[in-house]
């Protein structure tokens, strides 16, 4: 008997039976939709937090000072200044060929008031190179220019969601923004970026790094130099990673003076990769609770085919009467197990990917406000479902297959 007579016999088999074969198919319905609605969670969360990652800027390293130790306890990472702005400048003029531009950068925060309004907000100083580097785009105005720099200029450019809480819709430019207990003029507003798995991009003011370090905080470290919270550094290229992650860390070292590092280099490229494995591990794991109910269903599958064994007893013997072989009855009934998993995986691949279209766009909390979920459904998942459902039915049916092909005729026959 070949495979499409079989399949006849077996939807045959399946439709005199509906009600029952539904509840046959439900384990396997919810397994399937529900490792891919899953999966589609964690894959579209995977590529938010990476186009997160590349919109800080293209091929960076970004350099944090070392942890600050005090009575032998050791701090948090980047708690010990040891970062300078002439480390910057030396990184940008000592000609390492692969190093496009440097952004340093210091960072405070603030209570602002501007009219009857006040923000608490991050405010970071930083120099004119720095919207190229972190790829942060002007809306309105201008950005931060060398004249600013030379002249410690009190003047503020403004997030998206800072220009928003303050002034409203109104245009902020050429306004006066207060903040400790000095004027500042706003020559600029930012392009939203949206908040991120990190912080709200939004939620931020930028000044000259000479206002920030002479005329707003005073960040001194070794011999008077002036202290940068962080310093992002921008290659030709990615291949030019690993190279200048060696060649940066001598330089700073000889600068320093000190055998072991004091400060933390980590590149754009590593954080992608951590990030991918973290959340490939997330994926896996949701797939794999998700998995379970497939399991069930499996189990189901199983138990309906062992009682359609039985009260099918006598039509196997009058099979085998009428000389079908016991490898025609093992095949009809694995057909019989395997269409009704199938048939099950691909309702529950509809109801997966028609989940994970109602999932997107929820709202996720997040430290700088509510982000919106994206869903991604991976090819690779819905094949995947197709090939775990046919080998569910395989799997469970063969057992009540091989019952049924084992079965004696004779006996068979006279079975009630």
């Amino acid at each position: 008997m070949n495979a499409a007579v079989s399949i006849r016999i077996a939807l045959r088999a399946l439709g005199a039976n509906k009600l029952r074969s539904a509840l046959t198919m439900l384990g396997v319905i919810i397994g399937v939709s529900a490792v891919i609605s899953l999966m589609s969670i964690g894959t579209g969360l995977r590529e938010q937090v990476s186009a997160q990652i590349r919109g800080l800027g293209t091929n960076l390293l970004f350099i944090t000072p070392g942890a600050q130790q005090t009575g032998g306890v050791r701090a948090a990472a980047g708690t010990r200044p040891t970062l300078t702005l002439d480390d910057s400048e030396a990184l940008f003029t000592t000609g390492f060929s692969y190093v496009v531009d440097v952004a340093p950068q210091q960072d405070s925060g603030a209570q602002l008031v501007a009219g009857g309004q006040n923000w608490r907000s991050r405010v970071s100083g930083v120099t004119p190179s720095f919207p190229y580097v972190r790829n942060f785009q002007v809306a309105l105005g201008e950005f931060i220019n060398d004249q600013h720099m030379q002249n410690r200029s009190r003047v503020m450019v403004l997030g998206a969601g800072v220009a928003q809480e303050l002034f409203g819709d109104s245009d902020p430019v050429g306004e006066t923004i207060r903040a400790n207990q000095q004027n500042f003029r706003v020559i600029g507003v930012l392009e939203s970026k949206g908040a991120s798995a990190f912080r709200n991009q939004d939620d931020v003011v930028f000044m000259p790094l000479t206002t920030m370090q002479t005329r707003f905080n005073r960040f001194r470290g070794r011999g008077g130099a002036t202290n940068v919270s962080s310093i992002a550094v921008q290659l030709t290229d990615e291949d030019a990673v690993d190279g200048a992650v060696q060649e940066i860390a001598a330089l700073l070292r000889e600068r320093h003076d000190v055998a072991q590092d004091d400060f933390t280099i980590l590149s754009q490229k590593d954080i992608l990769e951590t990030v991918g494995q973290v959340t490939a591990g997330i994926t896996l794991f949701l797939g794999a609770v998700a998995g379970i109910s497939l399991l069930v269903g499996g189990i189901g599958i199983m138990n309906i085919m062992l009682v359609s064994v039985t009260e099918r007893t006598r039509e196997i013997g009058i099979r085998k009467a009428l000389g079908a072989k016991r490898s025609d009855i093992l095949m009809q009934f694995l057909v019989e197990a395997t269409v009704v998993s199938l048939l099950g995986g691909g309702v529950g691949v509809a109801i997966g990917i028609g989940g994970s279209r109602l999932l997107s766009g929820v709202q996720l909390p997040t430290p700088g406000g509510g982000q919106a979920l994206q869903t991604v459904v991976p090819p690779d998942a819905i094949i995947l479902a197709f090939v775990v459902s046919a080998a569910i039915g395989l799997f469970f049916g063969i057992y009540p297959a091989l019952r049924a092909a084992r079965l004696n005729p004779i006996e068979a026959l006279r079975y009630e």
